[in-house]
């Protein structure tokens, strides 16, 4: 098995082309060009993070353990991080949405007023035709 290297950003920004594409994830470089024909989101989206941390982008779309299984075969080597360079992933809470609050329940007074307020319509009319 071949020595994992080690890449810096400098290094990972080099191999941007259809031809030469590596993205980082998770700290972890992958060469995705013999992949990119095989992509189901297609060439583009792996183009648009070539050379980059597509951590955010991957977990947004929330891959499968299929295509994580996929992505151990494609490692090369490790992304050297050293604090100066600022990555684009976001921190694991802050990638995860928020849940939308369930909308209050409806109090039964206010179906109540609805039906006193349809009663007294309906008296206004019948006591005007009688």
């Amino acid at each position: 098995m071949a020595e994992k290297k080690i890449l810096t950003f400098a290094d990972l920004s080099k191999h941007n082309s259809r031809d030469n594409l590596f993205l980082a994830i998770h700290d972890k470089v992958y060469d995705v060009s013999g992949f990119i024909d095989e992509h189901p989101g297609g060439e583009e989206v792996l183009l648009d993070e070539a050379g980059r941390d597509a951590t955010e982008s991957f977990e947004d779309v929330g891959h499968s353990e299929e295509a994580r299984g996929i992505m151990a075969t494609l490692y090369v080597g490790d992304l050297k991080t050293d604090g100066t360079e600022k990555t684009k992933a976001k921190s694991a809470s802050a990638s995860v949405p928020k849940p939308i609050p369930a909308p209050e329940p409806v109090d039964s007074s206010s179906n109540i007023q609805y039906v006193v307020a349809l009663a007294v319509v309906a008296g206004c009319i019948i006591w005007k035709l009688l």
